[in-house]
């Protein structure tokens, strides 16, 4: 066999053998040529998609600036007439005489603060014991079912909210507990003027459990959420050394998960800060400050909803525009000392 191999090998003409040899060299070549244009063509497709996807995504963030560019604009424009009336006496003065045509935000600016204030000491420490209680104690089949329950909760409307508040739980409020606070706090210096006055059932302390009930799920969802991405070989190591749930949570899930739950807090603030409907209806809507938690009075956004389709002339109608720019305001600064706290503990931590 392979003396008759050779005898072929010398018999085929050497010039043969080259263009054989040529051929075949020109297919590899041109395999790799089909090839290269082929992984040319693959990378200058993914180069095409991801300039389109970058293109969108830019111009989705530019389109969110320019709306709250133009936001900004329309509220500073609305608001010049009261500007230029007022000045700086706006934020200052507790009046608002529509008649007279004098109005002053320090009511409206005092209502809401101390609301949403009210209702995030109410509902931070609720919601952070459901969290808790979810991801820690709750029997794992129930865990699921009342974690639906709690979040079902922020679907329901606002104004579901203020109905209920206003015909079950302010009358729930001024027949049984209201009475029992001023009772028990009368003789007490301090609480006696926070908790002063007839039992209303609606004000400022009705409507700060409407905020925290409404807050609630937010809260306790954001937490249960962290505090489940904590992983469980911390937490099994700190009971390995005799550390118990609370020491636990305390010393381990919390300074793990704070980021988290202050982002969880912050943004219930801002549902707090913002809220209108279910405010508006038990708050009692009273243009003046009090000392008393018990006594009515009103936020920003229930003094916009309450007026603005009655308002007549444009010095009012612009009072309550400026009233909107100055919950902008307010809602802007709480946001921006949130991310400075977030990036403090971000930096401390790393």
């Amino acid at each position: 066999m392979n003396e008759a191999s050779d005898v072929r090998e010398r018999t085929i003409p050497v010039a043969a053998r080259e263009d054989d040899a040529v051929t075949d060299m020109a297919m590899t070549n041109a395999a790799g040529a089909t090839a290269s244009a082929g992984r040319a063509s693959v990378l200058r497709r993914f180069a095409l998609d991801d300039l389109l996807f970058r293109t969108l995504t830019r111009s989705a963030a530019i389109a969110v600036l320019l709306l709250l560019g133009g936001v900004i604009v329309s509220l500073f424009y609305g608001s010049m007439p009261a500007i230029r009336a007022f000045g700086f006496g706006f934020l200052t003065s507790e009046i608002w005489d529509p008649v007279a045509d004098k109005y002053g935000a320090l009511a409206a600016i005092y209502g809401t603060l101390v609301t949403s204030i009210l209702a995030m000491l109410l509902a931070v420490p609720v919601g952070l014991g459901v969290a808790v209680f979810l991801t820690e104690l709750c029997p794992h089949k129930l865990r699921r079912p009342l974690g639906i329950a709690i979040e079902l909760l922020a679907g329901i409307p606002s104004i579901i909210y203020g109905i209920w508040g206003l015909f079950i739980f302010a009358p729930f409020l001024q027949a049984h507990v209201q009475p029992l606070i001023i009772a028990v706090t009368g003789p007490v210096p301090v609480l006696s003027t926070l908790f002063a006055g007839p039992p209303y059932g609606i004000g400022v302390l009705t409507a700060a459990f409407i905020l925290a009930i409404m807050v609630l799920p937010f809260i306790s969802s954001i937490a249960r959420d962290v505090f489940d991405t904590v992983p469980p070989v911390l937490k099994e190591a700190a009971f390995g050394i005799g550390c118990t749930k609370w020491e636990v949570m305390r010393n381990v899930v919390l300074p793990y998960t704070r980021v988290g739950v202050i982002g969880g807090v912050m943004l219930g603030l801002g549902r707090a800060l913002g809220e209108t409907m279910a405010v508006t209806f038990v708050i009692g809507n009273a243009h003046r400050i009090s000392a008393s938690l018990l006594a009515p009075g009103t936020t920003i956004s229930a003094t916009i909803a309450n007026e603005f389709t009655e308002a007549v002339g444009d010095l009012y109608t612009s009072s309550l525009i400026e009233l909107g720019l100055i919950l902008f305001v307010i809602t802007f600064i709480v946001l921006a000392i949130a991310r400075l706290m977030l990036m403090r503990i971000e930096k401390k931590a790393a």
